[in-house]
C-alpha cells in the first residue's frame, strides 16, 4: 500500500479482500478540509459526481465535468491519509468506448493521486471494466438506480421492484464482478435483492439505500450531517450542522450590525 507519514493507505485490493468481514465504511468527500476530518473513520472516500448537486447547485449529476472531478479529487487526496479515494467518472467520459474510458480514467488517477475510479452501468459496461483493469486501473462499479441515467429514469426512485428489473440488476452485478470490479455500489434496491447480490458476487457490495444486507454503506456526507434540506428518506442524520451554521451566522451578523468588532490589538498576534 502507498505510505504517507508512516500510515498505509488502503488500496482496491484491500477493499476487495474485505468481503465478508467487518462492514466497510464509505462516505462522500469533496474537499480537503472535510476529508481531513472524516478520513480516520472511513475505509473509502468517494469523490462523487453528486458534488455537482451538493456543492455547485446543479439539477443533476449530468452536467458535471471531468475537470470538476479532478479538482475535487485532488483536494480530497491531499486532505486524507489512510482511506482509499475513489473518484466518480462523470457522464459522457466513459460510455463511448473502452479506449475513451481509459484515457479519462488514467487522467483522473494521474492528476488526483486517487486509487480507483467508479462508473455506472452493469452488463453494458463489463467490457470497459475489464479493459481498464487489464491496464492497471481499479474500478468500482455502480448498479441499481444510476443517477447519471436520470433523463431515462425520469426521477430518482427505487428500482428492482418487478421481476424483470430484479433479474436485470442481478445480472448487472454478476457481470461487473466477473469483469474485475473490486467492489459494487448498489443503490436504491430492496433488501432481498441486495442480499441476493451480496451472496452471489465475490466482491464487496456497498449499499446506498439498499439495506444492511450489503457488505458496507456509502452516504452523502452533507446529508448525514444535516447540511442538505431534503435528504433521502433512508438517510439517518447524525448531526444538524445546517442549524448550527445558521445560528452561528445569525450571532455573527448581529454583532457586526451592532459594531461589536474585535479590538485591533486582538486582530493579529503580537510580534514582540
Amino acid at each position: 500500500m502507498p505510505v504517507k507519514d508512516g500510515i498505509r493507505r488502503r488500496t482496491a485490493r484491500h477493499i476487495r479482500e474485505s468481503k465478508g468481514g467487518t462492514p466497510l465504511v464509505m462516505v462522500t468527500a469533496y474537499e480537503a478540509g472535510m476529508a481531513r476530518l472524516v478520513d480516520a473513520h472511513a475505509d473509502m472516500l468517494l469523490v462523487g459526481d453528486s458534488v455537482g448537486m451538493v456543492h455547485h447547485g446543479l439539477p443533476s449529476t449530468v452536467p458535471v465535468t471531468l475537470d470538476m472531478m479532478i479538482l475535487h479529487g485532488a483536494a480530497v487526496v491531499r486532505g486524507s491519509r489512510q482511506a482509499l479515494v475513489v473518484v466518480d467518472m462523470p457522464f459522457g467520459t466513459y460510455e463511448e468506448s473502452p479506449e475513451q474510458a481509459f484515457r479519462n480514467a488514467a487522467r483522473i488517477l494521474q492528476e488526483t493521486g486517487a486509487g480507483a475510479v467508479k462508473l455506472e452501468g452493469g452488463v453494458r459496461m463489463a467490457a470497459t471494466i475489464a479493459f481498464l483493469g487489464e491496464r492497471g486501473i481499479p474500478v468500482m462499479a455502480h448498479v441499481g438506480m444510476t443517477p447519471q441515467a436520470i433523463h431515462v429514469l425520469g426521477s430518482f426512485r427505487a428500482v428492482g421492484r418487478s421481476e424483470g428489473e430484479r433479474a436485470k440488476i442481478l445480472a448487472d452485478a454478476e457481470a461487473v464482478a466477473a469483469a474485475g470490479a473490486f467492489a459494487i455500489v448498489i443503490e436504491a434496491v430492496e433488501e432481498p435483492l441486495a442480499a441476493e447480490i451480496t451472496q452471489k458476487v465475490a466482491v464487496p457490495t456497498i449499499g446506498i439505500g439498499a439495506s444492511a444486507a450489503c457488505d458496507g454503506q456509502v452516504l452523502v456526507l452533507d446529508d448525514m450531517l444535516g447540511l442538505t434540506e431534503r435528504p433521502p428518506r433512508f438517510v439517518k442524520r447524525y448531526a444538524e450542522l445546517g442549524a448550527a451554521v445558521d445560528a452561528a451566522m445569525a450571532a455573527y451578523a448581529a454583532e457586526v450590525r451592532e459594531r461589536r468588532f474585535p479590538a485591533p490589538e486582538h486582530t493579529y498576534p503580537r510580534k514582540d
